[in-house]
């Protein structure tokens, strides 16, 4: 059983989310003698239907007093509140506006329940303009309560940190470490070498030592642990730990002593680890190198911007790199192909551009590099018989594969009931799936099968990197995971202060519960300030045409992703040319009287409606579609058929 919260209702059904996980919504049936209003705290029963997730009310658990983020609007004489959640479709008249204005973003508290009529909701907190080129951002982390500010005392504690120096360290100023991040990156977490080693290589990992500046039980602890980890978003970063940590103390720019917790890993010729071992250093970076900059060394042996002494650092990483990258393909991590967008924002804040981020192998290099050193702390601790903290994937939920099943034999390919499951597997079926029109298709519902990766002193392995035992050492200024990670290291090994016990006992179990929830807290804000930003580009672009295709299709109509910007639409089932249509679970499309068939995958034309700024919801009409090809029931590539395009608008 699951409780939830109502957040919009109507009569005779109700929506409500989940408390944990809060991404968790479902539909509730509310009865005559069991009548649901927003706010309601209820205990339900969770029941699937066909792709619908619904709850049985089983024990109503009290109504808080709720409260709404949205814009305030003028009605007549009268003010209202829109709310900024797209499922909350009423608005609610306003009795105290406390100097809030029309356009003004206002968290409101809900005075009256709306069971007839319009609610009403006075204001508590002005929020800030609703319609400014930062209100996405501040949309989001006012929605998801994302703390902003710290403490008078975690400042203080930053106010009188210093440099550290080469107590209870050994001094590697003289290895010749780079960073290697994107061209907008501010915090260095990690610094790389390489050099050929025998038959193989010594790579060396130099994390920011995070752990000597914020120890346990401190304010700056208790202000780490409350956010969990940084949240970015396209026009600023909430982070984990105030600037003077996070961008200069623990960052490591180059040409400055830093400290540093350092693995030192030796590979044969094949990427095979050999061994490893942790140091607690004061370190000195030669050189900051962006993506792109290490990748033209590569690629043409120097760029603009790196210098002559460490091109020869750059093709030693990348020699390193090959022996490494070996290893993985032979291990087979799951290999899905998702597009990274990237939000370009102009001087003035307004968006520019919306891109696909470039893929490059100097990428692939330092997440190989991290990955080895992620694998080593957590076989450290294994080894030593300290519990750290780690970072767990268990292997798919099997509802969720025969899902995904169900998909794949609906495109006429087989996906054998009863075997042990592997990422491999996986890999197999999004191979064939790229040489067919279904690649999206497939690599989103792979994707959907797999279960959500959290943090916790369990030792399970990752299912998705198809290793044994893994934790997350990397990032310590951007998550609180790693700086556990850090902390147990120093413990075990006895590397001074800072340890994982310094300030007592330690429940793992609640840390790792914690920071899971704040990270999909994160990933939810982030998501939906990327929206906002995506229909602030389009706003001025309703009742243009998009190349797209469908992604999801439903009982109410079908989503659409755009080509152009990979954004996602809903397109009710007014707006589609044909039908009427029909939804068909078992094919996972909608099916007119025809026979005509829309699924996912299919490509449209659609003209944008509405792109809504508050909310980020986009709403199309479909123009246009083709048809097929039509899967091939033996699973090989489908051929097209005749009559592929269907006229406009064909009723």
């Amino acid at each position: 059983m699951v409780e939830v919260v109502a957040i919009d209702h109507e009569e005779g059904t109700a929506e409500a989310r989940a408390v944990e996980p809060p991404e968790l919504t479902v539909a509730i049936a509310a009865l005559p003698d069991r009548p649901v209003a927003l706010g309601d705290r209820l205990l339900v029963r969770i029941q699937r239907r066909g792709k619908m997730l619904f709850g049985e009310i089983m024990r109503r658990l009290g109504q808080p007093v709720p409260a709404l983020l949205g814009r305030v609007e003028r009605s007549g004489k009268s003010f209202v509140l829109r709310a900024t959640d797209k499922r909350v479709r009423d608005d609610y008249l306003l009795t105290e506006l406390r100097g809030a204005a029309p356009g003004d973003l206002v968290r409101a508290r809900i005075s009256h329940l709306r069971r007839a009529g319009k609610g009403l909701a006075e204001v508590v907190e002005v929020i800030g303009p609703a319609d400014g080129p930062h209100a996405p951002s501040a949309i989001a982390i006012a929605e998801q309560d994302i703390p902003v500010e710290f403490s008078a005392a975690a400042l203080a504690e930053v106010a009188a940190a210093r440099p550290a120096d080469l107590t209870d360290r050994i001094d590697l100023r003289s290895v010749p470490f780079v960073t290697i991040d994107g061209a907008d990156a501010r915090d260095f977490d990690d610094a790389v070498f390489a050099r050929p080693q025998g038959d193989g290589f010594t790579v060396m990992i130099g994390i920011a030592d995070v752990s000597w500046y914020v120890r346990p039980g401190s304010a700056l602890d208790r202000a780490a642990y409350e956010r969990g980890n940084s949240v970015y978003f396209p026009d600023r970063v909430v982070p984990m730990l105030p600037e003077r940590l996070s961008n200069d103390l623990c960052s490591l720019r180059p040409d400055e002593d830093k400290a540093a917790l350092v693995c030192t890993i030796t590979f044969d010729r094949e990427g095979k680890e050999l061994d490893h071992r942790f140091e607690r250093a004061l370190i000195r970076s030669v050189a900051r190198l962006t993506y792109e900059r290490a990748q033209a060394v590569r690629d043409h042996g120097r760029a603009d911007g790196v210098p002559d002494h460490a091109v020869e650092r750059v093709r030693n990483l990348y020699a390193a790199w090959a022996a490494v990258s070996h290893a993985r393909r032979q291990r087979a991590p799951l290999d899905l192909d998702l597009a990274e967008r990237q939000i370009v924002l102009a001087r003035d804040g307004r968006v520019q551009a919306i891109a696909t981020r470039a893929r490059l192998d100097s990428h692939r290099l330092i997440e190989d590099f991290m990955i080895a050193a992620n694998v080593a702390a957590a076989e450290r601790l294994a080894s030593l018989s300290v519990i750290g903290l780690n970072r767990i994937h268990d292997p798919p939920d099997p509802v969720r594969v025969e899902n995904l099943r169900t998909v794949l034999e609906s495109l006429g390919q087989r996906f054998a009931k009863g075997q042990v499951l592997s990422a491999g597997q996986f890999n197999r079926i999004l191979a064939w799936a790229a040489e067919t029109p279904w690649r999206q298709l497939v690599n989103d519902a792979v994707l959907r099968t797999q279960s959500l990766a959290v943090y916790g002193p369990a030792d399970r392995g990752h299912f998705g990197l198809a290793l044994r035992r893994y934790a997350h050492f990397t990032s310590p200024i951007r998550r609180y995971a790693d700086l556990v990670v850090h902390r147990a290291i120093v413990h075990a090994l006895g590397l001074g202060p800072g340890g994982l016990f310094a300030a007592g006992p330690v429940d793992l179990d609640e840390i790792g519960d914690h920071i899971s929830a704040t990270e999909r807290r994160a990933t939810a804000a982030e998501r939906a300030a990327a929206d906002r930003f995506v229909a602030l580009f389009l706003s001025d672009r309703v009742g243009g045409r998009f190349a797209a295709r469908i992604s999801a299709t439903a009982p109410f109509g079908v989503f659409i992703t755009l080509d152009e910007t990979g954004a996602d639409a809903l397109v009710p089932l007014a707006r589609l040319p044909g039908g009427p249509w029909r939804h068909d679970a078992g094919q996972m499309a909608l099916v007119d009287r025809h026979g005509e068939i829309l699924r996912p995958g299919v490509p449209v034309i659609a003209r944008l409606d509405v792109a809504d700024t508050l909310t980020g919801g986009l709403l199309c009409t479909v123009l246009d579609y083709e048809t097929g090809p039509a899967p091939s029931r033996a699973g090989r590539k489908p051929a097209p058929r005749k009559g592929q395009r269907r006229p406009r608008g064909r009723r």
